[in-house]
């Protein structure tokens, strides 16, 4: 009854896709007028064999549905324009299909059922293209970060890399080689949730046992309060390096890594988005030289040897608060919270400890420097 008729069917139903679905109204030449006309070609011997054994496997067509998936995803289109020349070949098959039934005179239910047949077969390899676009696009998506990954660690190389290798990479990877760009560090089970938040144009990728991302025009308008909303639900801190040219990212990481690391130390407090390492410099110069800190200590506190614990801890936040106020009782006063007279007395004591290392220059940088390093509880 159909069988006589397939070819004419499938001439009618290529020419009615070309003409209703605007991404195949063009000649069906080559590679992708092949394609086209095995897929419905195929589609109809599959299903009359269906017609004649329900029960029966697929066989092999289900790859031609895969394959039109995929290279769909490949032509860089959505899966519309195939999914409505699916329908647009259903419905001119179901036609062609039901006139030669009413001319076979078969009974309504039978009709019915041919019907229901042709629609869910539409349906199935509908869903075998899905699965093959869904495929490609995951093989993409796939090499595309193993290219970036490629990219970013080319980025932070030390000593860096050769710029002509460093576009050629970007090329590759499809990215937007930028005036500047900031490294991020955090830590590493934060980077999938934190990497779909980034801005669309960032890099990231483990490194170094560490979360980091390349976060480009990290001064431009807008980046701040993107880069501090993608971390405002991040449970654990994130440390940005300055801004600097790509030639200059590898020394960008190495600052963000110290800074992070000074702040899990307690050295550096954390905020709710990312600690730039510009606004720490002091704090992470102290954290890095912890040893030449503790050799300047022993030498500028040794008078403090003999006080209890306590004193200690009052006599070391007096001498922070003097260094840093230049000797001012009121403002140390307001700084540590006492009353004038209290800081005075502080001070005088000090100078008995001191004597003239507090008139000394080199000596109360030193004395700063130590004590800023030892953060004297309050």
């Amino acid at each position: 009854m159909i069988e006589p008729e397939l070819d004419a069917i499938t001439e009618e139903i290529m020419a009615t896709i070309a003409r209703e679905v605007p991404e195949y109204a063009r000649p069906f030449e080559g590679s992708f007028g092949r394609g086209v006309r095995t897929g419905v070609t195929e589609a109809l011997r599959q299903f009359l064999a269906l017609i004649r054994s329900p029960s029966g496997a697929r066989g092999a067509g289900r790859e031609i549905y895969v394959a039109l998936g995929r290279g769909e995803q490949r032509q860089g289109r959505t899966l519309d324009s195939l999914q409505s020349a699916y329908r647009v070949g259903a419905r001119v098959a179901w036609r062609r299909i039901a006139e030669a039934a009413g001319r076979a005179e078969l009974d309504p239910g039978t009709i019915s059922l041919l019907a229901e047949s042709i629609f869910a077969y539409i349906e199935e390899i509908s869903a075998e293209s899905v699965e093959g676009y869904a495929e490609a696009r995951s093989r993409v998506e796939g090499e595309r970060r193993r290219r970036r990954r490629e990219l970013m660690a080319l980025l932070l190389r030390e000593p860096p890399a050769e710029e002509a290798d460093v576009r050629a990479a970007a090329a590759v990877a499809g990215w937007r080689l930028p005036r500047s760009a900031a490294a991020l560090a955090l830590a590493e089970e934060e980077l999938d949730r934190l990497a779909a938040r980034l801005p669309a144009d960032s890099l990231a990728a483990p490194l170094d046992g560490l979360g980091c991302a390349v976060i480009p025009d990290p001064a431009g308008p807008g980046r701040a309060a993107e880069l501090d909303a993608a971390l405002e639900r991040s449970s654990s801190p994130a440390a940005l390096g300055p801004p600097v040219p790509p030639a200059g990212l590898a020394g960008s990481w190495s600052l963000a890594r110290a800074t992070l690391r000074a702040i899990e130390a307690g050295a550096i407090e954390p905020s709710a988005g990312a600690v730039r390492a510009d606004d720490s410099l002091s704090d992470l110069l102290v954290f890095e030289n912890r040893g030449l800190v503790e050799r300047i200590a022993a030498r500028r506190l040794a008078a403090f040897d003999g006080l209890t614990e306590k004193a200690r801890r009052r006599m070391e936040e007096t001498a922070l608060a003097y260094v840093q106020h230049q000797g001012n009782a009121a403002a140390m006063a307001r700084a540590l919270d006492l009353h004038p007279q209290t800081a005075r007395y502080r001070v005088a004591r000090l100078r008995e400890l001191l004597g003239d290392e507090l008139d000394d220059p080199n000596a109360r940088f030193e004395l700063e420097l130590t004590l800023r390093g030892r953060r004297p509880a309050s």
